[in-house]
């Protein structure tokens, strides 16, 4: 791989009850367990920030192979959602479902789009294989 960029985070404190923040200082979040894993809530979690990141990613590939195929996607939006949950064999894993809306397009057209962005995405292909994800294109 021929590297662009690379972002750089440190994570201090308590990991999920911690502190996060990038070495340029543009994100810098406190985190806290979610209520819903026995914690107090309140702050931001290593879902959520995954979750914005996927999205943001996978509509810049998004817009990316619409331009290649000429096509308009309109006010398009690409939805998140990572849940966590114990595996079976230990630890925890992932599930990703991302939600695709491209109203200008026919629901098949705006499913292909999808589905290459899905190959070229680089949160998708770092997912490949490794945890479930979902890509739905729904009707705006």
């Amino acid at each position: 791989m021929n590297t662009l960029y690379t972002a750089e985070a440190l994570a201090t404190g308590g990991g999920r009850d911690g502190r996060t923040r990038t070495a340029d200082g543009t994100l810098d979040l406190q985190l806290a367990v979610p209520q819903e894993m026995g914690g107090s809530g309140g702050g931001a979690n290593p879902e959520q920030l995954f979750a914005a990141g996927y999205a943001a990613c996978f509509h810049s590939a998004l817009q990316m192979v619409a331009r290649q195929a000429r096509a308009d996607l309109g006010e398009s939006s690409v939805g998140a959602r990572v849940s966590i949950g114990p595996l079976d064999a230990g630890g925890f894993g992932l599930e990703v479902t991302l939600e695709v809306i491209i109203p200008n397009l026919p629901h098949a057209e705006a499913q292909e789009l999808a589905e290459e962005a899905h190959q070229v995405c680089p949160y998708s292909n770092a997912t490949r294989g490794n945890i479930s994800v979902t890509v739905q294109v729904a009707q705006d």
